[in-house]
C-alpha cells in the first residue's frame, strides 16, 4: 500500500478515487507515566514513554486506514493527514483527571496505475 501526504504520486497515475478512508485510536496513559512525565519535565529531557504512546497510537491508527482503505479496492492512500488530541477526563469531583491520546488519520482512498 503507497501512502502519501501529496494529491499524487509520481509515476503512478491515479485510476480511480474510491472515498475518504480514516483510521483512530485512543490510548490512555496510566498514572505512574503521568507522574514519572511530570518529574522529566521538572528536570528536563525527554518523556520517553509519552513518546512509546504516541507512536503505538499513530502505528494503530495507520493500520486502520490501511484496512479501510484496501477494503474500498484501494493500492494507495493519498492526502493522508495525522492529527493528534488530547482528552482530559475527570473523576466525576474527586480531584484526579486523566489524559486520553487520540490520533486520527485520514485519506483518500485510490486505485493507482502499476
Amino acid at each position: 500500500m503507497i501512502l502519501t501526504t501529496s494529491s499524487t504520486i509520481d509515476g503512478k497515475p491515479i485510476q480511480k478515487y474510491l472515498g475518504v478512508a480514516a483510521g483512530e485510536a485512543i490510548l490512555g496513559a496510566n498514572v505512574f507515566k503521568d507522574i514519572s512525565s511530570n518529574i522529566r519535565d521538572l528536570i528536563g529531557g525527554r518523556s520517553g514513554m509519552y513518546e512509546q504512546e504516541i507512536s503505538a497510537a499513530r502505528d494503530i491508527a495507520m493500520s486502520e486506514l490501511i484496512e479501510r482503505a484496501k477494503a474500498l479496492g484501494a493500492n494507495a492512500i493519498v492526502g493522508v493527514d495525522i492529527d493528534y488530541e488530547t482528552i482530559d477526563r475527570g473523576s466525576g469531583g474527586g480531584g484526579n483527571t486523566s489524559s486520553l491520546l487520540m490520533v486520527s488519520v485520514s485519506g483518500t482512498a485510490v486505485r493507482v496505475a502499476g
